[in-house]
């Protein structure tokens, strides 16, 4: 309960977050777009500041998350990210939720639930024994690379859904890297232990990686086409990671058909969620009044 506690807190922060900062980049001039002097407009404004507090929080409760629960379990929890975000988004911006909005909330929140129970994710270790890290990061290096080369190689929308997926593998990486490098707190050596490890320094470089490919897939493609592959993809992807590497253990046989629905449930609600224009960061038209 702790670990689904604090996964969800890291969701509704990050949410939030996401929320005052893109607020408080609308209030920027144009004119400052990729300069630095941006930066030094937006720590003039409390509400971007309150955003990296908020994204500091979200950290520590992530880490909280992997560290007392299965990867598996933790996770799959953040596809509530999304949902948490419009609704925010709606209360900031003082305009009625549509009707659609509910539903996809709605779809994606009982997609969760009924993935979780079916699943019912748990057990494994809370390290990497071995040296089984060298082949995941061989396996997720190629996979990386393949996602890219396609990507690359093609344009819009495409590009974009395949930069999401690399994204997604990179947040999924940094978050099995966390977990790892979380356990060495457990481990007797405490901070010192913490702070030597490459784990700790390997979880930084891959989230800056995967946050670049995030921008970039962002730049390529529409929201719409982005956000399915990553929301789903950083679940999947962290689910095989909690499985090879730390022995984590799911339902399988008869299960696999709910969590199918599931997983058809959160893909249908996060795709309506990508289309709203909440989701970019403005209010939806008004609707029409009948004459």
């Amino acid at each position: 309960m702790i670990s689904v506690l604090f996964a969800i807190l890291t969701a509704i922060s990050n949410g939030a977050a996401s929320v005052l900062q893109r607020r408080a980049a609308r209030t920027v001039p144009d004119s400052e777009a990729m300069r630095l002097s941006l930066i030094g407009h937006l720590l003039r404004r409390r509400g971007w500041l309150a955003g990296i507090g908020l994204v500091i929080v979200a950290a520590v409760c992530q880490a909280v998350a992997l560290a007392t629960g299965p990867i598996a379990l933790v996770q799959p929890i953040f596809v509530i990210e999304l949902p948490a975000t419009l609704l925010m988004a709606g209360f900031v911006l003082r305009v009625r939720i549509p009707g659609q909005i509910w539903y996809a909330v709605a779809a994606v929140t009982l997609g969760l639930a009924l993935g979780m129970a079916s699943a019912a994710p748990g057990g494994g270790s809370t390290s990497v024994r071995g040296t089984a890290w060298v082949t995941a990061l061989i396996v997720t290096g190629i996979f990386e690379a393949a996602l890219i080369g396609a990507a690359l190689s093609t344009r819009g929308n495409p590009r974009g859904a395949l930069l999401g997926l690399a994204a997604a593998c990179g947040y999924a990486l940094t978050a099995a890297l966390m977990k790892d490098a979380m356990a060495r707190l457990e481990g007797g050596g405490g901070a010192v232990a913490l702070l030597t490890s490459w784990q700790l320094y390997a979880t930084a470089a891959a989230g800056v990686g995967a946050l670049f490919l995030l921008q970039n897939a962002l730049q390529a493609g529409m929201l719409v086409a982005v956000q399915p592959p990553l929301t789903l993809g950083d679940a999947l992807i962290s689910v095989l990671y909690g499985v090879t590497l730390f022995g984590e253990e799911l339902r399988t046989g008869w299960w696999v058909l709910p969590e199918l629905v599931a997983l058809a449930l959160v893909t249908v609600g996060c795709t309506e969620l990508a289309r709203s224009p909440l989701a970019s960061g403005t209010a939806p038209p008004p609707a029409r009044k009948l004459r």
